[in-house]
């Protein structure tokens, strides 16, 4: 499980705008340590962001997104005081859940 994620979620005229900061290292699998030996992929695979019982946002990410992933996203609905819900899971199973609260 990685360290927790940094959401912002605003909303305003009916329409939410939420920011995620994700930390992850995202490896390719392609890159070399320093004795020369393959460095094994490790990146986010799915990613998922609720809005109460609602799923506002689906993706599938692979090798190629970069090191702690930055998304930024918008939905109609969502009041000040409700929940966002974002989660992923990467290649190895690991997963991470984190919630904000819409401002």
């Amino acid at each position: 499980m990685g360290n927790p994620m940094r959401i912002r979620a605003a909303a305003s005229d009916g329409v939410t705008e939420v920011k995620v900061l994700m930390n992850h290292e995202m490896e390719t699998g392609q890159r070399k340590d320093s004795s020369g030996n393959l460095i094994p992929a490790h990146f986010i695979t799915e990613l998922n962001a609720k809005h109460g019982d609602k799923v506002v946002l689906q993706a599938e990410f692979g090798p190629s997104v970069s090191k702690n992933p930055f998304l930024s996203f918008k939905f109609k609905g969502g009041a000040k005081g409700e929940k966002v819900v974002i989660s992923w899971v990467d290649n190895k199973g690991d997963s991470r859940s984190d919630e904000a609260t819409i401002g």
